[in-house]
């Protein structure tokens, strides 16, 4: 059985998405979902073909369109447009947001790359060491 969200609201100034599905609310940041887009430009074509985002903090909502009964796509405000979030994905990211950000983070870090699109990471290795 797929769960279907009762309720979404895009909160556009603070870049929250509120869902609601039954008596739990989760907030999910214009971020978070951006850089887990569902779409074979963030996910790949498989395994291993996963594309880091960076530089999505800024990043908002445009607006929202279902998708037939199953799913919303999201119009993000940087371009991006072809992630359908069905409401079985969404449901999966509100049960695991902690973790799938700390994952991101870590990602994140371990290729030098930064939340901000204007911030640019550098690695410096100490002499001696690699």
């Amino acid at each position: 059985m797929t769960t279907i969200p009762d309720r979404i609201q895009l909160h556009k100034r603070s870049k929250q998405l509120e869902l609601q599905f039954g008596a739990a609310v989760y907030q999910l940041s214009c971020e978070f979902l951006r850089v887990h887009s569902p779409s074979a430009e963030v996910k790949g074509h498989g395994p291993g073909q996963e594309v880091l985002q960076v530089g999505k903090k800024d990043v908002g909502i445009e607006g929202l369109e279902t998708s037939g009964n199953y799913a919303v796509r999201i119009i993000f405000d940087d371009g991006h447009d072809s992630g359908i979030y069905s409401w079985e994905y969404l449901h999966h990211l509100c049960r695991n947001q902690a973790s799938l950000w700390a994952d991101y983070l870590q990602a994140l870090e371990q290729a030098g790359a930064a939340r901000d699109p204007h911030t640019q990471v550098v690695n410096l290795i100490e002499p001696g060491k690699s």
